[in-house]
């Protein structure tokens, strides 16, 4: 396995201790431990000593039937079978992963940027399956049916295309074997919530922690008008959703309050945050009760979008259906449904990956579909169709750069109106465009990575497209959504945040998902990342991410943190820096804001 670099594992902060588990709770724990699930089985996870504590770990629970076979392409279907004893030791496979259609990185440059990404972000997944609708449940040891934990439900990013969950980066069959082996000290494979787990337990907040697996790019979020006349549009959303009923019919087993769920996620994750809450026009509900009763959004808010019958989602239809060989055929969904597993994912590769000259255009993504996503998430934000949560919701300072490096040809106003015209915004004229384009300074010291003078321009033009990526995706996005809430749900209480602990670094500055490193890798922890964990915990227990409801603006807690004033009071964020916090007005770029909170109509991807 792949480590991440020691230049990013010392900024971030990423280790290992021990931590002290300190719960009511906790009792002394076997080697094996089983649980009881609905209908008629049982599962038997492994209780594990690993470097930051010991927790609990239930892996590879199926929560849902396969997809497969004629159910590729459809809604997932509920398990209704009695499934017996289940082993929750061994590692299942990731869903199905998107890399990209050939020749999408084609020069050397590029090249060398994903290959630093990679060695940075990514580890060497497991062999795939569509046979991959499972989560995993990690719990403190010992903790017992009838604990009533907080629930952490974790959806993973990638841009709905690739799967960096848990699940995927194990390079050993065993999973008490990757979680003890050697090899492992000092650093965990991403979304381990193990950290979270320990280090809520030494807070004296133990919390359980649930991640999902989701079907992914073509296989979990294909559009075309044959997907939308045959029900089977946001499959990946629909995904997570049975997890959810899963988690409110099985949680309480493990120990967890089915009453206390959080929902949380980060990128593509952190969008399915908030189309979970605007799904079915607000609907949370299941037998009578609320799935979720929280939300965290990491780096992702609204991703406005055309319906998934629009010409853009039916151009990438039609070009899976053509790699598939299945154009000649009546009948081309059933095609698809019916050639093998390779020939389909190779299909479904064929379009442009969310690290291409396509960016955050992304070739798959939740579209509208009048049923279960009824309008834009923008649109259901606006007329207040959400189940409004409390709610933590931030990014990082430089959302865009990650984005930014094959489109080097983007290198004045003209060129920039012309890429976001045929690669984002068809919606839009050019002189519209141009408009927005303006609203951003050339000088280099106005792009990102942000208040780094004229350093970090990888070629003429990087930073201000950066500049433009990170706030049309993300931090105006974000900003934009809290408006509309607020006019929408004003009583619905709020926080909001921006990172730049990782302001310096060449080139990305704080970066998309570099957030990661320092929540699922363990102490000892940077400030940053303890600050995380400290805020979030208390979230799950209060719904405030402070440790009482009473504070002051700009005060320090008795435990160092600074506390937290609500977003409505102030347009304040929580300015997380590498070795302190402090606050942070939310108006910057102001001019830039206003245009695209006025014209997210043309803003469709």
């Amino acid at each position: 396995m792949k480590a991440a670099p020691l230049t990013y594992l010392v900024l971030l902060g990423v280790g290992s201790a021990a931590a002290q588990l300190l719960s009511p709770v906790l009792e002394a724990r076997p080697d094996r431990v089983t649980v009881s699930l609905s209908p008629s089985a049982s599962v038997v996870g492994s209780s594990l000593v690993k470097p930051a504590g010991g927790v609990e770990f239930f892996s590879g629970i199926p929560y849902a039937q396969p997809p497969v076979g004629q159910l590729r392409l459809k809604p997932p279907q509920k398990i209704t079978s009695p499934q017996g004893i289940f082993d929750g030791t061994k590692v299942a496979p990731t869903c199905s992963q998107f890399t990209g259609a050939p020749l999408v990185f084609n020069d050397t440059f590029t090249q060398l940027i994903i290959g630093a990404i990679n060695t940075t972000l990514i580890w060497t997944p497991l062999p795939s399956s569509e046979d991959c609708l499972i989560l995993n449940v990690i719990r403190p040891p010992g903790t017992k049916e009838g604990a009533k934990l907080p629930v952490m439900f974790w959806i993973h990013g990638g841009g709905f295309q690739v799967h960096m969950d848990i699940a995927s980066y194990y390079p050993l069959a065993d999973l008490d074997e990757w979680l003890t082996s050697e090899a492992q000290a000092g650093s965990s494979t991403q979304y381990d919530g193990s950290y979270l787990v320990t280090t809520s337990v030494d807070l004296k907040k133990p919390v359980i922690y649930v991640a999902v697996n989701y079907r992914l790019a073509g296989f979990g979020f294909m559009g075309g008008r044959e997907i939308l006349a045959d029900g089977s549009a946001n499959l990946g959303l629909q995904d997570q959703r049975m997890a959810l009923e899963w988690v409110s019919d099985n949680i309480a087993a493990f120990g967890g309050d089915p009453t206390r769920v959080i929902l949380w996620g980060e990128s593509a994750g952190s969008l399915s945050v908030l189309d979970q809450m605007g799904l079915y026009d607000g609907n949370n509900t299941y037998i009578g009760k609320p799935l979720f009763h929280g939300a965290i959004m990491n780096s992702g808010s609204v991703y406005p979008a055309d319906p998934v019958d629009c010409p853009k989602a039916q151009a990438i239809y039609d070009t899976v259906v053509e790699e598939a060989n299945c154009t000649q055929s009546n009948d081309t969904l059933a095609c698809l449904r019916n050639v093998d597993y390779d020939t389909f994912v190779r299909a479904t590769n064929f379009v442009p990956s969310s690290l291409s000259y396509n960016s955050i255009a992304l070739s798959y993504l939740p579209r509208p579909d009048g049923k279960v996503m009824v309008d834009s998430p923008e649109v259901l934000v606006q007329l207040g169709k959400y189940a409004a949560v409390p709610l933590i919701i931030g990014g990082q300072e430089d959302e865009g750069t990650l984005f930014s490096f094959p489109q080097t040809n983007v290198s004045d106003t003209s060129s920039l109106v012309e890429y976001l015209s045929s690669v984002c915004f068809d919606g839009a004229t050019k002189s519209e465009l141009q408009v927005f384009v303006e609203t951003y300074e050339e000088s280099l010291s106005a792009g990102s990575p942000f208040r780094t003078g004229s350093a970090g321009e990888v070629y003429p033009g990087f930073k201000r497209l950066s500049a433009i990526l990170g706030d049309v995706g993300f931090t105006m996005a974000r900003r934009a959504m809290l408006y509309d809430a607020l006019k929408a749900r004003p009583s619905v209480p709020v926080w909001s945040y921006e990172a730049s602990y990782d302001y310096g670094t060449p080139v990305l500055g704080t970066f998309h998902a570099s957030d990661l490193l320092p929540v699922f890798f363990g102490g000892p922890q940077s400030f940053a990342s303890q600050s995380i964990f400290y805020y979030y915990t208390n979230f799950a227990y209060s719904f405030d991410p402070n440790e009482s409801s009473s504070g002051c603006q700009g005060c320090l807690t008795d435990n160092k943190y600074l506390y937290w004033p609500k977003w409505i009071e102030a347009k304040q964020l929580l300015h997380l820096l590498r070795d302190n916090s402090t606050l942070l007005t939310d108006n910057f770029r102001w001019n830039s804001y206003e245009w695209i909170a006025a014209n997210r109509k043309l803003l469709h991807f």
